[in-house]
């Protein structure tokens, strides 16, 4: 039986971008749709991911994960069903079809299906004590199997791996990092960066390999050790497979929809559907994946802004982000372009005392990338600076020491 309610909204999956979405269109007056119906494929209510990695280390609770109580989406009137995913769309009929088996019709679908971890397609990744660090219940696992058991290898050296080797370190365990580049962070550190993150990981007693990569996991029903391509072989007891991510964009698919890597949409997030819209991690945009959620809330907020009528010519224009972090207690910003070329002139500026680390890479009088390892707190003002593409001749020189000197010399 179909359930016809309309004008009804649909949104497949709720993690943060999507919950950021609901905020966004509720917040427009007055709200376009009669119904909103949200579908997720977790049981618990939609949660703060960035904060899995705390709760990880022991530092939060499950509780101060939630990202709204119940009653807030009761007073929109939205209804959730959590541990019910859509498994098929038809866009002719406009009906999504649920695990359940109940039909529901849409006047507007958003998908917001997230991404997977991705595979290394080695043997033994299906073996017992193999884990992802990507959600609520990854994070519940390896928290209880770190009570158990004494030693993991995290594959891959990005801020997933990093943050999960913390963890996992911080719970007891002995940890090896396992990172196929020569330096950690190699998206968006230099080699100079990567190599004082490294020594001061080594120096919490993290064992770290770079230039590393896994052949197979070995063990017979569990995991017991992992053979690298150099032949050698690592004794453990849990892998953790931290190795990015892969756009989840089969319901897109399946539904005749045009997809990449990632669901392709245009600069209002349509899809090739028009009554069919996609944001987040599962998108693609001009060729162009996400894997930062604040991308992902520059998206939500020009769809709500879309949907309500508020604007018709709200379009996303990709804009410089910059990533920020804290891995034991090491702060590292990132922003623009991390590799210096031809046509960049970097200037450096280094703490042995502190391991503060600045880099900035500068074209035609113009900041284009900034790298900071240890005292990031003029992370945001260069952030500005590459953003306003401002011209920087005049304080070039006092530009790595920071805001307040450029402007003692001006």
């Amino acid at each position: 039986m179909i359930r016809k309610t309309e004008p009804t909204l649909i949104v497949c999956g709720h993690g943060m971008v999507a919950q950021r979405f609901l905020e966004e269109l509720v917040n427009k007056a007055p709200v376009p749709y009669r119904h909103i119906i949200v579908f997720s494929g977790e049981a618990c209510a939609a949660y703060n991911r960035i904060q899995l990695s705390a709760l990880l280390c022991g530092d939060t609770s499950e509780d101060s994960l939630t990202l709204k109580p119940d009653d807030w989406f009761t007073s929109y009137g939205i209804q959730v069903h959590r541990g019910e995913t859509v498994e098929t769309v038809a866009p002719d009929k406009h009906t999504v079809t649920t695990s359940t088996g109940c039909v529901y019709r849409y006047d507007t679908l958003v998908i917001a299906t997230g991404a997977s971890p991705a595979r290394l397609g080695i043997p033994g990744e299906d073996l017992n004590g193999v884990m992802t660090f990507r959600d609520l219940d990854d994070t519940r696992t390896l928290i209880e199997l770190s009570q158990s058991l004494q030693r993991a290898v995290v594959v891959g050296g990005g801020f997933l791996g990093l943050e999960a080797a913390e963890g996992l370190l911080r719970r007891g365990m002995n940890v090896t990092v396992l990172h196929r580049s020569e330096y950690l962070l190699n998206r968006q550190l230099d080699p100079e960066s990567g190599k004082l993150l490294s020594n001061a990981l080594t120096a919490r007693g993290i064992n770290i390999l770079t230039s590393a990569s896994p052949l197979q996991i070995l063990g017979q029903n569990r995991v017991r050790g992992i053979q690298l391509t150099n032949q050698s072989l690592i004794d453990t007891d849990l892998v953790v497979l931290a190795t990015g991510i892969t756009p989840n964009r089969k319901l897109a698919q399946s539904a005749g929809l045009a997809c990449g890597r990632g669901i392709q949409v245009n600069a209002h997030f349509q899809t090739s559907h028009p009554d069919i819209f996609a944001l987040g991690e599962c998108c693609e945009f001009n060729g162009e994946t996400f894997g930062l959620v604040e991308p992902g809330y520059q998206h939500a907020k020009i769809l709500a802004n879309l949907l309500a009528g508020t604007t018709d010519s709200a379009t996303y224009q990709p804009s410089v982000i910059a990533t920020r972090l804290k891995i034991s207690g090491i702060p590292v910003f990132s922003c623009g372009q991390q590799a210096p070329d031809e046509h960049t002139e970097s200037l450096i500026w280094q703490d042995l005392a502190t391991d503060s680390y600045n880099h900035l890479l500068v074209r035609n009088s113009r900041l284009v990338g900034a790298i900071l390892v240890g005292n990031t707190s003029q992370g945001p003002w260069y952030q500005e600076l590459i953003t306003s593409k401002t011209d920087i001749h005049q304080i070039r020189a006092q530009l790595p020491f920071g805001k307040s000197f450029c402007e003692a010399a001006a």
